[in-house]
């Protein structure tokens, strides 16, 4: 039992804190060392659990992996540079937070990782990088996600992320791309990125492709302390910045009503509405009329503008549906993207009828292996009593899915229309 709890918490840890750790490592060791720094997180957890098996949880479990892992890098650093001076300069700024008094501990720990998160994730958006290598480096290194789950994010397989991911690191190394001085100019032109990926992070954690886990709550808070760094520091403080929180805090609004007691997915039109967090959605407003206060124009706004009005809504019934397939329209525009056809789609199915929505998402093409785009389609021909077109769907949609929390849905939805 005393294994199983370790192994929890190093599960915990890495996902809350592998990526910072090798954001810090990184800036130290070297952007052209990325693998080294994600190696060293890999080997310091590694040794967490074995460690912690033999003589226990130490007070700061945290404080713990950062001191190992800085030790390391330390290692690492003196077979590359034999330099005495620089070896001691590392030394003294990797010192054990154990060291420090607990209040002056907290509060450098934890600008330092902030700062290095950030600063590691423009240093990846190097124009060198192609755009989509970007963001998978900055995913898969400082987020932490799988390949499986960045594959899932741009709706493509494995083997091509690995492939972004593998040219990506190739490209620093060739290129001798280090970790340069963030000039105004620089944050300006790589900001686009960073909030794109965050966007990312947080909606695989909203929707995680996690088998058991619906919601991955680490991963939306991650990106919403991230963003909300951004909107905290003049040089990347903007009206979309202001927009994508905006949008973050209005959809983690709704996390608690997404599943019952059990872990079973609850529909939109299912939910307590008075479970939503309604501090959260105050907080989402006063974002949106920061996003507001300049011509500056974004899918955030769309798409937080989208969210807003479900929150606002009511009821369900009360829902402005009109007013969302207006806004999807515009979106698409903007963003030319299958997924966001797929919404248009069943927005459209709400505002008008069963029958239009089914067409318009029939012509939707690049979402074959998707299953919620097979699991609507299903739904428009339930609507239409169309039960044996429906359950095709449905068993289609089943077999593309992983998601536990999902597949019961699908089981329930068609025990109905066998019934």
């Amino acid at each position: 039992m005393a294994d199983q709890h370790i192994n929890q918490l190093v599960s915990h840890l890495f996902r809350h804190e592998a990526g910072k750790m090798a954001a810090v490592l990184a800036r130290m060791t070297g952007l052209q060392h990325l693998e080294v720094a994600e190696d060293i997180v890999q080997d310091t957890l590694l040794q967490a659990m074995q460690v912690w098996k033999l003589k226990g949880i130490p007070d700061n479990p945290s404080a713990w992996l950062y001191t190992v892992a800085k030790r390391k890098a330390i290692d690492f650093i003196r077979q590359r540079n034999s330099h005495a001076h620089i070896e001691k300069e590392l030394a003294q700024a990797f010192k054990s937070e154990w060291t420090l008094a607990p209040a002056i501990k907290h509060l450098f720990f934890e600008h330092e990782i902030e700062d290095s998160q950030l600063r590691m994730m423009f240093a990846c958006c190097h124009p060198a990088i192609p755009y989509e290598s970007q963001i998978a480096l900055i995913l898969k290194t400082l987020c932490g996600l799988s390949i499986s789950e960045i594959a899932h994010s741009f709706i493509t397989t494995d083997e091509t992320i690995a492939k972004r991911l593998y040219r990506a690191r190739e490209k620093i190394r060739e290129e001798g791309i280090e970790l340069e001085t963030l000039s105004p100019k620089t944050i300006a032109n790589r900001k686009d990125t960073v909030m794109h990926t965050l966007y990312l992070l947080f909606s695989e954690g909203y929707n995680s492709t996690h088998p058991d886990k619906l919601i991955r709550h680490d991963l939306c808070e991650e990106a919403m302390r991230l963003c909300l760094l951004l909107t905290k520091n003049k040089l990347t403080n903007s009206p979309a910045v202001n927009a994508l929180l905006a949008l973050m805090c209005l959809q983690a609004s709704r996390a608690d009503a997404r599943l019952d007691e059990h872990g079973n997915i609850v529909l939109l039109q299912d939910q307590n509405r008075e479970r939503w967090n309604k501090a959260l959605i105050e907080k989402a407003n006063e974002f949106l009329d920061k996003s507001g206060e300049s011509d500056e124009f974004s899918e955030y706004h769309l798409e937080a503008a989208i969210a807003a009005t479900h929150a606002h809504a009511k009821t369900f019934e009360q829902t402005n549906w009109v007013r969302i397939v207006e806004l999807y329209q515009i979106l698409l525009t903007l963003k030319p993207d299958p997924v966001v056809e797929l919404n248009l789609a069943i927005a459209l199915g709400k505002a008008q009828s069963a029958e239009v929505g089914l067409q318009r998402l029939q012509n939707i093409k690049g979402l074959e292996q998707n299953s919620i785009y097979h699991a609507a389609l299903g739904d428009f021909h339930a609507q239409l009593q169309q039960p044996e077109k429906a359950i095709a769907y449905y068993q289609k949609a089943l077999s593309l899915t992983q998601l536990k929390a999902e597949q019961v849905l699908l089981q329930t939805k068609m025990a109905r229309l066998e019934e």
